[in-house]
């Protein structure tokens, strides 16, 4: 099966700063790909790279077969690309239900209220709090407004940049459990940027790991949660052994 997604060999900066190596990955259809890394891998700088908010100096970024690095943000989201950033960035002084609206700007079919009531299957919450400001929901609820203003886009791939981030545990697993569902209930492909690995690894069907504007592994999920490095500096799971010798000390096997 053709990839939905690729990226070869795309090398990005920020001013005189490579932050994207030469990186090369792909999506297929139907996928949830996770794309983990500790702060400043390079994560973020991906997804914007793809979604058209940063231009790459060097390589392609291929969606369905058509190259779409350096168009225009706009252009990138018609073509079915939505962008869920990180800090979720929802429109504080606009409603729920107007905030979902804005997802929808560049449809012209009649299907929009559809859409908006499989969102507020999906999220209960917000149906609750459609005219409500945005800017009053909890960090969860704006969460989930910025996962249902992306698929009111109906995108052939949603890109999400640290759901969980700042959430409690049970919120985390909420969000998970959403985008699953959304994965397997609606087709929604997902390039998932994480650093709560244990979610990715769990949710995703295949990953990629990050470090310092590389991609330093790849494989399915199943086989990363059982890679030493991915336990050990990833997944917190220390093995002290019968001297109770650190293992932190040890060096990471990729390079």
């Amino acid at each position: 099966m053709a990839a939905l997604l690729e990226l070869r060999n795309i090398e990005t900066y920020y001013g005189p700063v490579m932050a994207i190596k030469g990186i090369s990955l792909e999506v297929r259809k139907g996928q949830i790909v996770s794309l983990l890394g500790a702060n400043g891998a390079g994560k973020t700088t991906v997804l914007k790279t793809i979604s058209g908010a940063m231009d790459p100096q060097k390589g392609s970024v291929i969606l369905e077969g058509h190259q779409i690095q350096s168009r225009d943000p706009d252009i990138v989201a018609r073509m079915g690309v939505a962008h869920v950033p990180e800090g979720r960035e929802v429109f504080p002084f606009l409603s729920v239900a107007e905030n979902l609206q804005v997802g929808a700007f560049s449809r012209k079919d009649s299907k929009i209220k559809d859409d908006l009531d499989l969102v507020y299957d999906y999220f209960p919450a917000l149906k609750e709090k459609q005219k409500l400001q945005a800017g009053y929901l909890s960090g969860g609820q704006q969460q989930m407004l910025a996962i249902g203003r992306a698929l009111m886009l109906k995108p052939s791939i949603m890109l999400l940049d640290e759901p969980s981030l700042g959430l409690s545990p049970l919120l985390v697993a909420e969000i998970a459990e959403i985008i699953q569902r959304l994965n397997g209930e609606q087709g929604v492909t997902v390039l998932l940027v994480e650093q709560n690995a244990k979610m990715a690894l769990d949710i995703g069907d295949y990953g990629y790991v990050m470090e310092l504007g590389r991609i330093v592994m790849e494989d399915t999920t199943a086989r990363l949660k059982a890679a030493t490095d991915i336990q050990e500096f990833y997944l917190g799971m220390k093995d002290q052994g019968v001297r109770g010798r650190r293992r932190w000390k040890q060096r990471k096997t990729w390079r």
